[in-house]
């Protein structure tokens, strides 16, 4: 998982793939992660389609590059409310603190769970991390 961590953080920006309640998908960028409690978390606000639709459609998945390696990552998101959880969010990526504050009504952060991640390479056999 620190691994996973590690290359999302390097890649700066990643896509989050959701479905919606038509089973149509929808990928957009992101660019906050955390581990908190041994889990890896992200971040988005309640009011928005990608909080819905991961609330309705837990499976998600998660694509990104960085030194000409990319991930391929599939899970479920699981919403903690606690705030401690959001805390650790927001102090782990200040950036987000412009935004959100923990107890707002809107913050959200997600555990993934069940989760598959592949790095891949041109150049190198597939690596597989379960968490």
């Amino acid at each position: 998982m620190e691994k996973v961590l590690e290359f999302l953080k390097k890649a700066g920006t990643w896509y989050l793939a959701t479905v919606d309640d038509a089973g149509e998908p929808h990928v957009r960028p992101f660019g906050a992660q955390n581990i908190f409690e041994g889990k890896l978390y992200i971040q988005t606000g309640l009011k928005k389609n990608v909080a819905k639709q991961m609330l309705a459609h837990p499976k998600v998945a998660i694509s990104g590059m960085a030194d000409g390696k990319w991930i391929r990552l599939n899970a479920e998101a699981v919403l903690d409310e606690r705030a401690e959880a959001q805390q650790a969010m927001l102090d782990a990526n200040p950036m987000l603190k412009k935004m959100y504050a923990v107890g707002d009504g809107n913050t959200a952060v997600f555990y993934l769970k069940n989760a598959t991640a592949v790095f891949c390479s041109f150049t190198e056999e597939p690596e597989t991390i379960t968490f």
